[in-house]
């Protein structure tokens, strides 16, 4: 039997396991083994005594003990004290849908009243995303702000029975994700929008097919969505390409005699347009970016306008030159821009306001390329008394409503809607000529105020109807973009007037955000005080399915 180690038998210990406490040389240290205090030093001194536990410990999911079942909590309350949202049965579904997405996921109230389903199956859920997202690219494709389409698609989610969805869209790409619970796996799709092209009879047939899949009185299985969606991609623009031709001429020669011209300067401002939406047309395709397209689409109605003045002909070609840029202004995509800036959507807004930038500067370099050569060949082209103020009143509202009218073709609008769009245009101009010329008033502010009406007008109507408001509202704005800042600006700088044209050009600039707020305002003004009409075709409450 081996005999007990003594301390002087002991292995000594290495550096790292020596205290850092050790005694200094010449002081005698007690060793004491560890086996004798075999203790925690979270263990409780000699002499205390640990109360006793108010309840046994249990599951981490059991009810708390201050929990009573016959006197639950009346409401749930977030941390920070936010109440949940109190939806109205009565508001459209785009509303609902709105107030829905600002909460959280697990704040989101479940659905009231599921509708019953004959199959408890239900589609599958691959399926249902997939369909989401191809709504989704068509809206956003067609120039509806990133807050519509999120709300559009988390509409149909909901009604296929998809409660737990998060809709994510940005300038190119939409994501869905959905969760069926907190223990099952997300499932994640995308779909990238690489082609944008401006139909609003298509949007319109998209909206009907939100409208009947959120609707109690149809059921819309996603076979029948699938089928009508290949309908609207089949389906041929509403007028052929001549008559577009020749609404941007039509255009392009309304404009000019808003701002002053007779038939004359009409006719010319109406053939340049023409030869600049050919030009456009030719690069288009030739698969050239759209910046090319603008340029060249901007340099036919500046170079008919110096040819007037090199003629020393007694017309305006300040209006011939302004009434072609009318068309190219992107009046729709800087509303969308500031629209999605208002309601949070930072990334999207800042892609679009690029994009007009990238626009805009299009079409500054293309005049500027044919004025700064007008100038060199000696044009006396005069930027402070080029376009005087013209009362007109009775030609100027025809214009108007004619520009109006034109735009709504250009944007390939349903029949039905072109008649509202032209009168919504006429009311614009009156409204803004009664400030800025007869009261004279700031254009900013007349500007604003007309805009902030087409967009009530506008909303207002597309509410009774139930579809997009951009049909209503897009073409309506034309009498009011700032074609003449613009060119103004452009000439200016042209004759190495820097000062005056960026002043020029940020006039436009104040001009176009004062007509973006201002659609933004009028539509939020309807949305929050006037609820839609109760109809057959409106539904109470967003369809659901089970069963996944």
């Amino acid at each position: 039997m081996a005999e007990p180690e003594g301390p002087e038998d002991r292995k000594p210990q290495s550096d790292e396991a020596r205290s850092a406490f050790t005694p200094p040389a010449g002081v005698q240290q007690t060793w004491v083994p560890e086996e004798e205090h075999p203790t925690s030093e979270f263990a409780v001194p000699e002499g205390f005594a640990a109360e006793p536990a108010v309840e046994p410990e249990g599951s981490a999911f059991a009810p708390p003990s201050t929990y009573s079942v016959r006197h639950p909590p009346s409401v749930f309350t977030p941390v920070h004290g936010v109440p949940l949202a109190k939806l109205s049965v009565d508001a459209p579904w785009q509303d609902r849908m709105r107030t829905l997405l600002k909460l959280p996921v697990g704040d989101r109230p479940v659905p009231d009243a599921p509708a019953h389903r004959e199959d408890e199956s239900g589609p599958a859920v691959g399926r249902v995303l997939d369909l989401t997202l191809r709504i989704g690219e068509l809206l956003l494709a067609g120039g509806e702000a990133a807050e519509d389409v999120e709300a559009a698609m988390f509409a149909i989610c909901r009604s296929y029975g998809l409660d737990r969805c998060e809709p994510t869209v940005t300038f190119t790409l939409l994501s869905i994700t959905h969760q069926p619970s907190l223990v099952d796996h997300p499932v994640t799709a995308n779909r990238t929008v690489r082609r944008r092209g401006t139909d609003y009879t298509r949007l319109e047939a998209v909206y009907q097919l939100l409208a009947d899949i959120n609707a109690e009185a149809h059921e819309v299985t996603p076979e029948e969505a699938y089928r009508r969606l290949a309908e609207m991609r089949r389906n041929r623009h509403p007028y052929p390409g001549w008559v577009l031709t020749t609404s941007a001429g039509v255009l392009a020669g309304a404009a000019s005699m808003l701002l002053g011209g007779g038939a004359t300067v009409f006719f010319v401002a109406a053939m340049g347009a023409v030869l600049g939406d050919r030009l456009a047309w030719l690069f288009a395709g030739r698969g050239l970016p759209e910046f090319y397209q603008f340029l060249v689409a901007a340099m036919p109605p500046a170079a008919l306008g110096v040819l007037l003045t090199l003629l020393h002909a007694d017309l305006r070609p300040s209006a011939v030159i302004t009434g072609g840029l009318f068309a190219l202004i992107p009046g729709r995509a800087l509303v969308a821009a500031v629209q999605d800036g208002l309601t949070g959507f930072y990334i999207t807004a800042s892609a679009r306001l690029l994009e007009v930038g990238y626009f805009f500067v299009a079409i500054v370099v293309g005049v500027l390329s044919v004025l700064y050569v007008a100038v060199q060949f000696g044009a006396q082209l005069n930027p402070e008394g080029a376009l005087s103020a013209v009362e007109r009143p009775a030609v100027q509202i025809v214009a108007a409503m004619v520009l109006s009218m034109t735009f709504a073709v250009l944007l390939q609008q349903s029949r039905a809607t072109v008649l509202f769009a032209t009168l919504n245009g006429g009311v614009a101009w009156v409204v803004y000529a009664s400030i800025a010329v007869t009261a004279d008033g700031s254009a900013v502010m007349a500007t604003a105020v007309a805009a902030g009406l087409v967009g009530l007008f506008g909303q207002l109507i597309a509410r009774y109807h139930h579809t997009s408001s951009l049909p209503y509202v897009t073409a309506a704005i034309g009498p009011l973009l700032p074609g003449s800042a613009t060119y103004f600006g452009v000439l200016a700088i042209a004759q190495n007037n820097l000062d005056q044209g960026f002043a020029y050009l940020a006039k436009a600039a104040a001009l176009a955000l004062a007509i973006a707020i201002g659609v933004n305002l009028g539509s939020e003004l309807a949305r929050l005080f006037i609820q839609a009409p109760r109809t057959a075709a409106a539904r109470r409450a967003a369809k659901r399915t089970r069963g996944f």
